[in-house]
């Protein structure tokens, strides 16, 4: 498969950000490609590259500590029906957003101020009344939470990158179901390498995730860190049980500070209770890491400490089965993610921090801009 003619622009990352960046700029009118293979079929024999939004769970709401975050949240949730509408695929319920801690955690407190200056729905709930208006919740003595009940909850990472997929090629995308295995700038364009031959293009966004500063071949100053996170499947009657139950962010010191998903169908007609809270920071220095990752399965030591967890706030838990699910997030040292060009013709718009899933529509937005030549003042550090 060797193309040729030069496309315009192509995007390399068929992930969340990758996907966004390619239906607004078919949206504005931009011939472009998108370039990325799907979801693989077996983990732990797959060769090929991987992405953190095979799953079913990401909590969203307008909430951030930064300023930042709560801007491309709010640009991102706004458009959630716009997705769905054009691409046909719901992925996206609004069941709310619990931020829960002990009253002292000064994280805690932060959360209704920040709420109250930036005019986010924001109710408050503590001890008695938090349990009272939250029953599942084991202990609240001596608990404080913050409850966002409109434009938040979750969303399904897997049928988000479907939306967008499926949007952007309505909008005159072309679809690549290839993995880049590597690209090369000259003065006329840009090479991207598949298994199946080249794809020329004028300009090139990489949105690969953990796999941007491999696939670039040098280091961009961003750590990527592998992360577990533990599914508990349910009965019929705890799903029933709990099916009140909205997105939860439990604020503490790191290790004991879980986010917790609601009982959410799964492709495997299963029920399941996501939990996350990766306390290990174990940093992937590459490819042979990353897959090595992957395949195998993520960490059990974590998906114990995550049980306790989860049995410890959950009120008299039941589960059938837990499941071990391995993931990766990027870091780096602004808080900001990476999105601008490295050279004329090729731009970057990556790094998560473990936030952008919610966000993603804008943080492609802003790379796709970026592709264009614009460079936006918010993402200055």
């Amino acid at each position: 498969m060797t193309v040729n003619k030069p496309i315009k622009l192509a995007v390399i990352g068929r992930g969340l950000i990758g996907s966004a960046a390619a239906r607004h700029l078919c949206k504005m009118g931009h011939e472009v490609a998108l370039i990325g293979p799907g979801e693989p079929a077996d983990f732990s024999s797959h060769d090929g590259v991987f992405g953190s939004h095979y799953d079913e769970g990401r909590i969203t709401r307008t909430y951030d500590p930064q300023a930042f975050w709560r801007q491309m949240n709010r640009a991102a949730i706004a458009r959630y029906g716009e997705i769905a509408a054009e691409s046909g695929v719901e992925f996206y319920r609004e069941a709310g957003a619990l931020h829960v801690g002990h009253t002292e955690t000064t994280d805690v407190a932060s959360v209704g101020e920040v709420c109250a200056d930036e005019g986010i729905c924001c109710e408050a709930y503590q001890d008695a009344g938090l349990a009272e208006r939250f029953p599942f919740l084991k202990s609240t003595a001596g608990m404080l939470g913050y409850f966002e009940p409109r434009n938040a909850g979750y969303i399904s990472p897997r049928r988000l990158v479907r939306a967008q997929t499926i949007a952007a090629k309505r909008a005159g995308a072309r679809i690549i179901d290839e993995a880049a295995l590597g690209i090369s700038e000259t003065a006329s364009g840009v090479t991207i390498r598949t298994r199946s031959g080249s794809v020329e293009a004028e300009r090139v966004l990489v949105a690969a995730g953990g796999h941007t500063q491999s696939l670039l071949g040098r280091s961009l100053g961003f750590t990527v860190y592998a992360r577990t996170a533990a599914l508990f499947r349910l009965d019929a009657a705890e799903v029933q049980r709990l099916a009140g139950m909205p997105s939860m962010r439990c604020l503490g010191p790191k290790g004991d500070n879980p986010y917790i998903l609601p009982p959410i169908p799964y492709p495997d007609g299963q029920t399941w209770l996501k939990l996350g809270g990766d306390p290990v920071d174990l940093p992937l220095e590459g490819e042979a890491d990353i897959k090595d990752w992957f395949r195998s399965g993520g960490s059990v030591d974590v998906a114990d400490r995550l049980q306790t967890q989860i049995l410890d706030r959950i009120r008299d838990l039941k589960f059938e089965e837990r499941r071990v699910v391995p993931c990766m997030t990027t870091f780096g040292d602004t808080g900001l993610p990476c999105i601008g060009p490295l050279s004329e013709r090729v731009t970057v718009a990556f790094c998560c921090y473990g936030k952008s899933a919610k966000c993603s529509d804008e943080l492609g937005r802003l790379g796709g801009l970026a592709l264009l030549g614009e460079v936006r003042a918010e993402l200055a550090p």
